[in-house]
């Protein structure tokens, strides 16, 4: 349970949890009468949680097999001589690896591009937008593809599996965050300005987000 400065209840469930979030002074039997009216989707949810749970206990990276990069699918290969190159249709690294270690040599390479490319995404778009953030930071953070606070932005790594026009929507959004630092309307109407489509975008994300439940890049 997360009591804060909200307007209504949300359930959250990952990972097999659930989590309730509530307004600060929301009294119990109004939440718990809204979970008793959720139990079968908080149920049907649970369920696929689990599911989700044992896919990314089995989740294994090898040669042969395929990764996201800016929405592109990209089979693992091994090449001598090299740290890591990407190549037509391949995501090249050195050969050899064991599983563990093929994912890590992945997320080098997605940390390496989130650097480069979300700085010059967050530049270009700040101006357009006539906001300067403090500062810009990769994470590797897990259910948060973004966050935005006095400190600066921060953006998870593994948003360099979206394609493009996703990761603008991200990048935008946070920076919306600097003029309103809310989900309000007003908020909608400031990313609309910019991206017209972002309705679609988000749903994209939220593709890739499923696709991350069920893969254990930790």
């Amino acid at each position: 349970m997360i009591r804060s400065k909200r307007k209504t209840v949300a359930i959250h469930i990952y990972n097999g949890a659930i989590e309730v979030r509530a307004p600060l002074k929301m009294p119990e039997s109004g939440i718990e009468q809204f979970i008793k009216s959720k139990e079968k989707w908080i149920a049907d949810r649970l369920a696929l949680s689990r599911q989700n749970k044992k896919k990314r206990e089995d989740f294994r990276l090898d040669y042969g097999d395929t990764v996201k990069c800016f929405g592109d699918l990209y089979i693992i290969a091994g090449k001598e001589h090299i740290h890591f190159e990407i190549e037509n249709e391949y995501f090249y690294i050195p050969p050899g690896l064991t599983p563990e270690q093929i994912k890590q040599a992945c997320i080098r390479i997605y940390r390496k591009f989130a650097k480069t490319c979300l700085l010059t995404k967050t530049i270009d778009f700040a101006k357009l937008m006539s906001v300067t953030p403090v500062d810009v930071k990769i994470t590797g953070a897990k259910s948060r593809w973004g966050s935005c606070s006095k400190k600066g932005i921060n953006f998870a790594w593994r948003l360099m599996m979206a394609d493009e026009g996703v990761i603008d929507y991200v990048v935008v959004h946070e920076l919306a965050h600097i003029i309103e630092m809310n989900h309000s309307k007003r908020f909608w109407a400031i990313v609309e300005s910019i991206l017209p489509d972002y309705k679609e975008r988000k749903r994209r994300l939220k593709g890739l987000q499923n696709q991350l439940e069920k893969e254990d890049w930790d």
